[in-house]
C-alpha cells in the first residue's frame, strides 16, 4: 500500500461512509428546503466533508467541538443524533436545541457538541475557554474550533491564540478556507491567502493542507490532537477546500456571477468523496455491492431522522421563553 494510504482499511472506509453520509445528508436538506418547512437559513456543507470527518475521526466522545453557521458537518462527524439534527432545522421540540436554535444554532452536549454560532468567529473564544476549563480539571479533553477564512478577520482568533500559547492550552483551530466570505473572494478582502502564516508569529505550531484529501487531515489531525492531549499547547489548521453550493442556497453561484463555471469545475472535479473512493477502489477496499450497502443504509437513516422530523410536536407556544437565560 502506498505512503499516502498505509491506514487501516476500516479507518478507510469509516472515513468514506462518514463523508458520504455528511454529503446525502446536505442534498436531501436542498431537495426539501424548498417546501418552506424548515423556517430557518440553512447553509451546506457540500464539498467540505472531508474536513468534518478527518478532523472528529481523532477525538474521544468527551473532547469539544465548537462549530459555525456551516455546521451540520461537524455535528454528524461528531457522532450527533441524526434524528436531532433534522428535527431542529424543522424547529420541533425534539431537536438538539429543542426547535429554539435552528440551523445554525446545533448544540449536543451528549457528543461534545458545546455549541454552533452565527456569529463570524464567536466559537473560537468558546473552544478556547472550554480548553482552559479542561486544564483546571486535568481530564485530558481536547477542544476543537471550527471556523472559515472570514473569521481569521476578526481580532479574536489572535486574541484567543495568544492566550493558548500562554497557557499551552490543548485547543485546536481549524480554518476552513474554502475562499470565499458569502459572495467575497478572499484575494480581494485578504492581501496574503496563507492564512497559517499569520498566527507563527506567535510560535504555534501552524500548516496548511488540502482540505479536500481527507487522508491528510486525519493524519494532520492526528498529530496535533495527540501532541494536544499531551500537554503540548494548541496547534492551527489551515484547510484549503471549496463549497459546492451557494453561501446559503442550493445554487453554486457561478449564477449571479461571483464565480466562474470553470472555477466551479475545477473544485468538483476534486470532490473528496470521489477521491477517497479511487484509492479505495484502487487498493480492492471496496466494490459495487459494498458501496451499495454503504449508501442504502445512509440513505434509511436519513428517511428515519425526517420522518422523525416532519412527526414531532413544535414547541409549546406557553414554553417560548424556555432556555432563555439572559
Amino acid at each position: 500500500m502506498d505512503e499516502k494510504v498505509s491506514m487501516p482499511p476500516q479507518v478507510l472506509t469509516e472515513l468514506y461512509t462518514l463523508m458520504l453520509e455528511i454529503r446525502k445528508v446536505q442534498l436531501k436538506i436542498a431537495e426539501y428546503y424548498p417546501e418552506d418547512e424548515m423556517r430557518t437559513p440553512i447553509h451546506l456543507y457540500i464539498g467540505q466533508e472531508a474536513i468534518a470527518a478527518g478532523i472528529c475521526a481523532n477525538l474521544n466522545a468527551d473532547d469539544y467541538v465548537f462549530s459555525n453557521h456551516r455546521g451540520h458537518g461537524h455535528y454528524i462527524a461528531k457522532k450527533g443524533n441524526l434524528n436531532t439534527m433534522i428535527a431542529e432545522l424543522y424547529n420541533k421540540e425534539t431537536g438538539c436545541s429543542r426547535g429554539r436554535g435552528g440551523s445554525m444554532h446545533l448544540v449536543d452536549t451528549s457528543v461534545g457538541l458545546l455549541g454552533s454560532s452565527s456569529i463570524v468567529a464567536g466559537g473560537i473564544p468558546l473552544a478556547t475557554g472550554a480548553a482552559l476549563a479542561s486544564v483546571f480539571r486535568n481530564d485530558s479533553r481536547v477542544s476543537v474550533a471550527f471556523f472559515g477564512d472570514g473569521a481569521a478577520e476578526e481580532g479574536v482568533l489572535y486574541e484567543s491564540i495568544n492566550f493558548a500559547v500562554l497557557k499551552k492550552l490543548p485547543v485546536i483551530y481549524v480554518c476552513e478556507n474554502n475562499l470565499y466570505s458569502v459572495c467575497s473572494p478572499i484575494n480581494r478582502r485578504q492581501p496574503g491567502q496563507d492564512i497559517y502564516k499569520r498566527v507563527e508569529g506567535f510560535s504555534i505550531p501552524a500548516c496548511s493542507i488540502d482540505g479536500n484529501d481527507v487522508i491528510a487531515v486525519y493524519k494532520v489531525a492526528s498529530q496535533a490532537i495527540d501532541d494536544a492531549r499531551k500537554g503540548g499547547g494548541p496547534y492551527f489548521i489551515e484547510c484549503k477546500t471549496y463549497r459546492l453550493t451557494d453561501h446559503h442556497d442550493r445554487k453554486t453561484g457561478v449564477e449571479i456571477g461571483y464565480r466562474t463555471q470553470e472555477e466551479w469545475d475545477e473544485w468538483a472535479a476534486k470532490c473528496p468523496i470521489k477521491n477517497l473512493e479511487g484509492i479505495l477502489r484502487a487498493q480492492n477496499l471496496i466494490n459495487n455491492h459494498k458501496l451499495n450497502e454503504i449508501e442504502n443504509a445512509i440513505d434509511e437513516r436519513i428517511k428515519v431522522a425526517f420522518n422523525f422530523a416532519r412527526t414531532s410536536p413544535l414547541p409549546d407556544r406557553n414554553e417560548l421563553y424556555k432556555y432563555l437565560y439572559s
